[in-house]
């Protein structure tokens, strides 16, 4: 149990990671983007599950990093204020 959790956290930070430079976000606040990593990696976990799409790791960092990126958008427009 505590195994799966902590091997879901640094895939949500490797998601991150990805889609702070897919999405070409400030890479000077690398830990920022780690955590809107993390709750992108749950945000994608949910939506994934939603659709019935998931349950490898291959599958689960494409959904993460889908999640990052989304999160990362909303965190832009609306918490940021940008374009």
């Amino acid at each position: 149990m505590i195994i799966k959790l902590l091997i879901e956290l640094v895939l949500g930070g490797v998601a991150g990671y990805l889609a702070a430079g897919i999405m070409k976000a400030d890479q000077s606040n690398m830990i920022m983007n780690v955590i809107l990593g993390i709750v992108g990696g749950i945000v994608g976990g949910l939506i994934g599950n939603l659709l019935g799409i998931g349950g490898g790791w291959i599958s689960g960092l494409i959904l993460a990093i889908g999640g990052a990126c989304l999160v990362i958008w909303v965190y832009r427009k609306f918490i940021l204020g940008k374009k």
